[in-house]
């Protein structure tokens, strides 16, 4: 063994290994099966559907609370890359048209061919849509081609039936593919309406993939911003329902009409029906949409 060593360069024997240092334990604690839940957080929940009281194990989500958030944030992407369907506008007894986009793909890079119509669809505004009238309405697919379809005719209806019982005439009805917001002017413009309304489909959230947004602008023309306009958001059976909706968009309306302006110069401390006033709504029940 000593010649070995001598060959390999020491005849010396190898160090001795140094004991391991003592590692401390990790300190204990036992984490509950079950989320903790706050009880204000609890009780607040059952007054929205937002995702209030979840609660937690340990430092992370529950198990059901993950998958339920994955099962929503698959109800948005779905509703984003929906199509309204050919057809459709004429089925459901809209005059249809449809912006310059050519594709689905074209709608979400490019929105500014979402605001104007192509030359036969400004051809079948001029010539088969009523002039001069005070509201014209249009429903459109957005960014949630579900929502028009599921909710956008009982809308559209709803705020033709609350527009002409305040003695407002209103225009053609009109269906609109691949639009934007601002594609209302250019309609709003060649009839001549002094109001005009959009009603589509808005960017999904988590478990409302079927939410209807409306627009409205006093004196519709190509140019328009936003600071022109007033809105209203979350239009579903778990937001704001369509009736409701549609009373406060028609008052809207009238009040654009009378007070010759929209947006930010409208003075909304004149509208009591649309700025409140109907208290708490009715606690809420967020639907589930995966069983742990």
């Amino acid at each position: 063994m000593d010649a070995l060593r001598d060959e390999i360069g020491s005849s010396d024997p190898l160090p001795p290994i140094p004991p391991m240092p003592v590692v401390p334990a990790p300190p204990e604690r036992v984490y509950t099966p079950r989320p903790e839940k706050s009880a204000f957080a609890e009780q607040a929940a059952r007054h929205t559907t937002a995702l209030l009281g979840i609660g937690h194990v340990g430092t992370r989500y529950a198990t059901n609370v993950v998958l339920q958030f994955q099962a929503e944030l698959a109800v948005a992407h779905a509703a984003v890359g929906a199509e309204l369907p050919d057809g459709w506008a004429e089925q459901n007894g809209f005059v249809g048209v449809r912006s310059r986009v050519t594709s689905h793909r074209e709608f979400l890079l490019r929105p500014d061919l979402g605001r104007r119509l192509d030359e036969a669809s400004l051809e079948i505004v001029r010539t088969r849509c009523t002039k001069g009238i005070d509201v014209q309405v249009i429903i459109a697919d957005g960014l949630s081609a579900v929502a028009c379809m599921q909710t956008g005719k009982a809308l559209h209806d709803a705020v033709v039936r609350a527009c002409t019982a305040r003695g407002l005439s209103v225009g053609t009805p009109i269906a609109a593919r691949f639009a934007r917001v601002w594609l209302e002017d250019e309609i709003g413009q060649e009839v001549g309406a002094k109001v005009a309304m959009i009603l589509l489909g808005e960017r999904p959230g988590l478990g409302t993939g079927d939410g209807l947004s409306a627009y409205v602008v006093h004196a519709p023309k190509i140019g328009n911003t936003d600071g022109d306009r007033n809105m209203i958001s979350n239009i579903h059976l778990r937001g704001i329902v369509p009736d409701d909706a549609a009373e406060r968009l028609a008052a809207l309306a009238q009040a654009m009409i009378a007070q010759r302006c929209s947006g930010v110069t409208l003075d909304l401390g004149r509208l009591g029906e649309v700025t409140g006033g109907r208290g708490y709504r009715a606690p809420q029940v967020r639907q589930r949409l995966v069983e742990s």
